[in-house]
């Protein structure tokens, strides 16, 4: 299953709106769904002009439901320190 599928998937038609970014039936993150479909073909534009997606998510119960793309929570990924690469530039002195 390609998220980025241009094509919307026909487990997406039954799809209702999530108002908070979880499953409305069992209330599973995002995280655990078994498919995903992004709507990167029909962009919405907010009032300070930043585009936002329908995303659509199949839940391990069943259920199908999307939400805005902007109203995504916080990454709960944590933020590492990464060193900084070692990138050549031919214009540094030596």
């Amino acid at each position: 299953m390609d998220a980025f599928n241009p094509t919307a998937p026909t487990w997406t038609e039954p799809a209702i709106h999530a108002h908070e970014f979880c499953c409305p039936a069992c209330h599973k993150s995002c995280l655990e769904a078994d498919h995903v479909w992004v709507n990167r073909r029909s962009p919405v534009f907010s009032d300070d002009y930043r585009k936002k997606w329908q995303e659509f998510y199949q839940c391990q119960c069943g259920q199908v439901w999307w939400a805005w793309s902007n109203d995504r929570p916080p990454s709960e990924l944590p933020n590492c320190d990464r060193p900084m690469m070692d990138i050549f530039n031919p214009f540094d002195d030596l």
